[in-house]
């Protein structure tokens, strides 16, 4: 089969092209896993992070590649949750221990075994991957497989975001960056809270227009200070600048929820703006996103098809998924990207 694989470490910055188009065996399902054909996957930005190496794949080479969506074409020994030709998505979670305080809690995304597609095992920058059937997902028919692959991370790290906000309908809410996982929190905002302002901060032009079509109340620079302070705010971007920009526009007892897996060092110097007074007194918290749950995962497509949320996506062939990289690198971004298989 044809696979995207990465060797190593790579600066996109430098034009680097870290992805090999290469002919790899096809995997073999092994106990209760699927094989599934790949259709489509995205491309995120943690993808970007595996590259240049903020969270590093656990070996190489590295299918990355994990928001896949793709149809069954062969069933491992005692799978039968799906038949073959079922469609099905594989998101960030491709396993848990399933015995620890967390996963038992329902928080298995915090597991100290959680094993990531793409990171910890092959994902879908190939033709075919495999995954255990209760690490995949029945899609929704309404969405076109380009439009369902950005579902599985940028919606559902989107959700488990919104979900951590302690939101209440009515209050103000903001979103830092708009990117593929923004455009899709913002649908989902106006519908689960109908009278709340959304507030976006973004340094693209382009974007905060984009912003405004969906429905956003107010758009602005990432630096400028909006007409209402907000009780919660999600920053989507790799930056620490933000970060403490954001914070001046969060009110009182309010929440800044960092949707990143990881942050880019070059602008760490921001950090010693931050004001104890003014940014983080009276009561103003930080909380960080890790992974997903098969929860988060499970009712964000629920929602995504009762909604229904309309993901704008940009389609790339396998072979240029290096450029789909950079693109993301130079922040060239409108909605989400996906490689069609």
């Amino acid at each position: 089969m044809r696979a995207m694989i990465l060797n190593g470490v790579y600066d996109l910055s430098k034009g680097d092209s870290p992805l090999t188009l290469a002919e790899v065996p096809v995997p073999e399902p092994g106990y209760k896993e699927i094989l599934v054909k790949v259709s489509a996957c995205g491309v995120c930005r943690t993808d970007l992070d595996e590259v240049e190496g903020r969270t590093a794949p656990s070996e190489y080479p590295m299918i990355l590649g994990h928001q896949i969506i793709g149809r069954v074409a062969a069933l491992g020994e005692g799978a039968s949750r799906f038949k073959t030709g079922d469609r099905v998505g594989i998101a960030w979670i491709h396993s848990a221990c399933g015995k620890c305080e967390f996963c038992r809690s329902g928080m298995e995304n915090l597991c100290y075994d959680f094993r990531a597609t793409g990171r910890d095992a092959y994902g879908g920058y190939a033709e075919y991957t495999t995954v255990r059937e209760d690490y995949a997902y029945a899609i929704p028919e309404s969405f076109s497989d380009e439009q369902a692959a950005p579902l599985l991370c940028a919606g559902a790290i989107g959700y488990r975001s919104l979900s951590l906000c302690n939101m209440k309908n009515g209050a103000n809410i903001g979103l830092v960056g708009f990117g593929a996982s923004a455009h899709l929190v913002l649908q989902l905002i106006k519908f689960l809270y109908p009278d709340s302002n959304i507030f976006v901060f973004t340094r693209s032009a382009a974007e905060r227009q984009f912003a405004m079509e969906l429905g956003a109340s107010w758009a602005g620079d990432i630096g400028d200070e909006a007409p209402e302070k907000m009780r919660c705010i999600i920053d989507t971007t790799p930056a620490w600048k933000p970060v403490v920009e954001a914070l001046k526009n969060l009110d009182r007892g309010g929440r800044l929820v960092i949707n990143a897996i990881r942050k880019e060092s070059r602008d760490k110097d921001y950090l010693l703006n931050l004001d104890y007074e003014r940014d983080l007194w009276m009561e103003k918290e930080i909380k960080s996103v890790a992974n997903v749950t098969r929860k988060d995962v499970e009712e964000f497509l629920a929602a995504a098809e009762k909604i229904p949320i309309k993901p704008e996506v940009q389609v790339y062939d396998l072979k240029d998924a290096n450029r789909a990289l950079r693109e993301i690198k130079e922040g060239n971004i409108k909605g989400a990207k996906v490689l069609k298989i």
